[in-house]
């Protein structure tokens, strides 16, 4: 059972508070950058003033009779106010993205730091779609919020904000009759903006849910496959997909609305500027020319204030992005126990351990007590869902069980902490990924000082050490994404020589071979056995190979232990395990 079953949780969300609080933090770290950024742009936006006011002393030059040279200057100074408008600009722009992203690789940052140091019990209750989305489609929709439109916002919101200034400076009667926009513009933004935030909010949980539906049946296709369901999965995500895109509609035709309320406000706007500028010239209150240069101050908003309406969904989307990853940055830091024990060595003991994946469904583990001692070797058997993965979940801490208690080296797991527990008990799956990098840095992820020599021995012992070396660049070969693709059989056998390098005390291997093929899992078989030689095993048997070659076979029956005992003693015990080794002899 994985967190990609009904009831696995949703990671949280933070408020609008805590969200800005969030982005102000990164900001002040960005240092001198951001500020900088700000007074250039600002600077930018007040040379842009210029145009508009050079005209209108020009309508009032020639007003007066003045000729030619009255124009020529006026063409002078406009040409140098564009060049000196664009240098600013452009170095505007260049800063805010320098600071953007700055702010943004922290962000990224700290919502990784907190995803990798989520304690292995919660990422197993979280939906991976949720999680996926959230350091994926959300990462992307802030990036292009903040690091691809954010200068061009930051460029129009000090547009809007010199205009205005200048405007007044003209005369202060000008500059009210262009506020009387402001209550339109007001009002156009109260009536969007709690109907848009709830619709972008939404919008980002259903791209979550189709990532959900999308992940779930690329994990298990090889079942869907198996069982010919490929139909309903492709059903629910297209069911996913079309409730994402049904909202994504809405909010699109919410935004055509509101534009349509800001050209009004717009049009009060101009019509208030151009009706009381008449009024004021005709009492020669102010010239025709600052009337002139007025009216073009108010123009000057439309594009700025359009750009900010055409982007507003993509800004109201990142801010619920941004939501979402300030609600991952807000995770509590897992607090290591006070007093952190030492495990005494290397023995298991589960006590009474019951658990559960949900409130409606039949116990996965009920009441189940097991020793192991150190050293020993011991395989779970039984039918699919009898609950041994889920024992072994329990066993390396992926679990935290509803009743009973698990300790290693009579340590409880809670007095342990995460980072002694992840020291001494080491878990290989089925599901072995490879890193993108080269082969030698894979294995030392398992323990970064380990040198090539070492790598070299820890390959040899699980069997690997040939194909490495006919690899076309050995341990430097790189591998994963982009690289060298490794077969099943090999991405075990580096999983296993990890585990080597890092030496646990107690090692888990949950059908470590299920993937392999006959041949390749045989030979995985004894890579397992000579990786987990001196340690005290727990091994959740695919084959049952496995569990001759175990110094005990726990036999599990919805989620109980059934009967344990060496393999020679339960097969000539004539119960389930014998029945099962003779199917198994019968099928091999």
């Amino acid at each position: 059972m994985s967190a990609t079953d009904e009831h696995a949780e949703l990671l949280p969300t933070a408020s609008a508070r805590r969200t800005w609080a969030v982005l102000g933090d990164g900001v002040r770290r960005s240092g001198w950058g951001t500020p900088l950024s700000l007074v250039v742009v600002l600077a930018g936006s007040a040379v842009g003033l210029v145009a508009p006011w050079t005209l209108g002393v020009m309508v009032d030059d020639i007003t007066d009779g003045a000729g030619l040279d009255a124009v020529l200057r006026a063409a002078v100074t406009i040409a140098a106010a564009a060049l000196a408008g664009g240098l600013f600009t452009g170095l505007g722009a260049w800063l805010v993205t320098r600071a953007g992203e700055r702010v943004l690789a922290r962000l990224r940052e700290r919502v990784m730091d907190r995803v990798l140091h989520m304690p292995a019990a919660q990422v197993e209750r979280v939906r991976i779609g949720d999680l996926l989305a959230r350091v994926g489609d959300d990462v992307a929709v802030v990036t292009t919020g903040i690091a691809r439109n954010g200068p061009d916002v930051v460029i129009a919101l000090a547009m809007v904000l010199s205009t205005a200034a200048g405007m007044t400076a003209l005369d202060w009667r000008l500059g009210l009759a262009g506020l009387c926009a402001l209550p339109v513009y007001v009002w156009a933004a109260r009536w969007y903006l709690p109907i848009s935030g709830p619709y972008y909010a939404r919008e980002r949980i259903a791209m979550g849910e189709r990532s959900h539906a999308m992940m779930g049946a690329l994990r298990g296709r090889s079942a869907v496959r198996a069982y010919r369901r490929e139909e309903e999965h492709e059903g629910r995500v297209s069911d996913r997909s079309l409730a994402a895109m049904d909202i994504t509609v809405s909010v699109f035709r919410l935004l055509t609305r509101f534009g349509s309320r800001l050209n009004a406000a717009e049009c009060v706007g101009l019509t208030m500027v151009l009706v009381t500028g008449f009024w004021l010239a005709r009492g020669d209150l102010v010239t025709v020319g600052a009337v002139t240069a007025a009216a073009l101050y108010f123009h000057r908003l439309f594009g700025p204030m359009m750009f900010l309406v055409m982007n507003f969904n993509e800004v109201q989307s990142a801010g619920a992005s941004l939501a979402r990853l300030a609600g991952v940055v807000d995770l509590p830091e897992v607090a290591e126990p006070e007093h952190a024990r030492e495990p005494q060595d290397g023995s298991v003991r589960v006590k009474g351990v019951g658990h559960r994946y949900g409130p409606d469904t039949p116990p996965a583990l009920d009441r189940v007590s097991l020793e192991i001692a150190p050293g020993e070797r011991v395989a779970l058997v039984g039918a699919s869902g009898a609950g041994k993965s889920t024992l072994a979940a329990v066993v390396t801490g992926l679990r935290v069980p509803d009743t009973g208690e698990v300790h290693l080296g009579g340590v409880p797991l809670a007095d342990l902490g995460e980072r002694l527990l992840r020291g001494h008990v080491y878990l290989v799956s089925q599901e072995t990924h490879v890193f993108a990098g080269t082969l030698l840095e894979d294995l030392r992820l398992a323990r970064p000082e380990a040198g090539a020599a070492e790598a070299e021995e820890a390959l040899e012992r699980v069997g690997a050490l040939a194909w490495v070396r006919a690899l076309p660049e050995g341990l430097d070969t790189v591998v994963g994404e982009g690289g060298h693709a490794l077969t099943a059989e090999q991405a075990q056998h580096l999983a296993l020589a990890r585990m080597v390098l890092a030496d646990p005390p107690v090692a888990v291997l949950d059908e470590a071979t299920a993937e392999a093929g006959s041949a390749g899992a045989r030979r995985l078989e004894r890579a397992s056995l000579a990786a987990t030689e001196g340690r005290t095993t727990l091994v959740v048997a695919h084959r049952l190979t496995q569990a001759q070659a175990a110094d005990r076979v726990v036999v599990m029956d919805r989620g109980r232990v059934v009967e344990q005992g060496p393999h020679e003693r339960l097969v000539a015990a004539g119960g389930r395990y014998a029945d099962l080794w003779r199917s198994w002899q019968g099928s091999a």
